[in-house]
């Protein structure tokens, strides 16, 4: 008698090639592009399912874990797994894996990208030529900040963050300081060019401070009013980390009043939402979250993913485990 193969969800639409590698080991449900579960809908969905693809915008904690008892394993399309509650998980005996390092360069090469879209005044200044206001050219015309032997602050110095770092010291001749939680080793900090610093130095004298820390309860609005008036009026705020480590109603009033130059963000408080009030400010650069968004670095990060569903459900193990003591020894 032949064994059912394990049922899965694939919780966001996903390449073709990916779900047809799936396909090969699993009974597949996926969804179709555009289409995204609300919690109902998505614990709906999970029934008689083993394991989950998820992205950041489907939650699994305790109440759809009670609701789904048959779940084993929650493979995310993402470094970050704010979407996870993995005390609950853990508790549940729910393995949750992620997608680490796959895409640490294209994203810090997006970082950087809109640094220096966030200091030239990139999207400010197309705004204005689009809507027909170019007139004449002026000495000042749209005149930003500097990048190249300018101050980076970066905080939290993980993998991008190292990346970040990296391109900003030696493509940019940039001094580099950083503040984590925990100290680099003397190693990377050279390979960085990069100097330890408090949060509080970062704030006053970086010309330019990148986000790039994991969100966890505890980092909610780590970034707040007081953070920003330690900022120089002539600096720039780049996240591309999650949107809940900034408050953003500081931000907003911060650029309407130029207490700052400008604010690059990849990421939002309750996106895709976004706070109105940094639609009406000019001096801001809004991307949809798309900084790891090539096709090679989306694909990778869908693969491994993939891969984690494939080896925890057929071989009781896993790639990039979050919450490893769920699995049996």
């Amino acid at each position: 008698m032949t064994t059912p193969r394990p049922a899965i969800l694939i919780a966001r639409a996903v390449f073709p090639e990916v779900e047809h590698k799936l396909r090969q080991h699993f009974e597949v449900e996926s969804t179709p592009p555009g289409v995204f579960w609300s919690p109902a809908q998505l614990a709906e969905k999970l029934q008689g399912k083993t394991g989950a693809m998820t992205t950041g915008g489907e939650r699994v904690d305790a109440a759809l874990l009670a609701a789904c008892p048959q779940l084993k394993i929650a493979a995310n399309i993402a470094v970050g797994y704010n979407n996870f509650d993995l005390p609950a998980m853990t508790a549940a005996g729910v393995l949750g894996t992620n997608t680490p390092d796959v895409l640490t360069e294209t994203t810090a090469d997006f970082g950087f990208a809109l640094l220096m879209a966030t200091a030239r005044r990139v999207s400010e200044s197309e705004h204005f030529l689009r809507a027909g206001q170019w007139k004449e050219w002026s000495l000042d015309l749209f005149a930003g900040v500097e990048v190249h032997g300018s101050t980076l602050g970066i905080l939290g110095m993980g993998r991008i963050g190292q990346a970040i770092a990296r391109r900003g010291a030696h493509g940019f001749g940039m001094n580099v300081i950083y503040h984590n939680r925990s100290r680099l080793d003397a190693d990377k900090e050279a390979a960085c060019k990069a100097r330890y610093v408090s949060k509080d130095e970062l704030f006053a004298q970086a010309d330019h401070v990148v986000l790039v820390l994991p969100y966890t309860p505890t980092a909610y609005h780590t970034v707040g009013a007081a953070e920003i008036a330690r900022m120089k009026p002539s600096a720039t705020l780049i996240n591309i980390a999650r949107g809940g480590i900034v408050d953003e109603d500081a931000l907003v009033a911060a650029l309407r009043e130029r207490r700052i130059a400008a604010a690059g963000l990849d990421v939002f408080e309750g996106e895709p939402q976004v706070n109105p009030g940094l639609l009406s400010v000019p001096n801001v650069v809004l991307t949809p979250h798309i900084a790891s968004a090539t096709i090679p670095t989306r694909t990778a990060m869908a693969m491994l993913a993939a891969d984690n569903l494939i080896a925890y459900l057929t071989e009781g193990r896993a790639l990039t485990p979050l919450n490893p003591q769920v699995i049996a020894p």
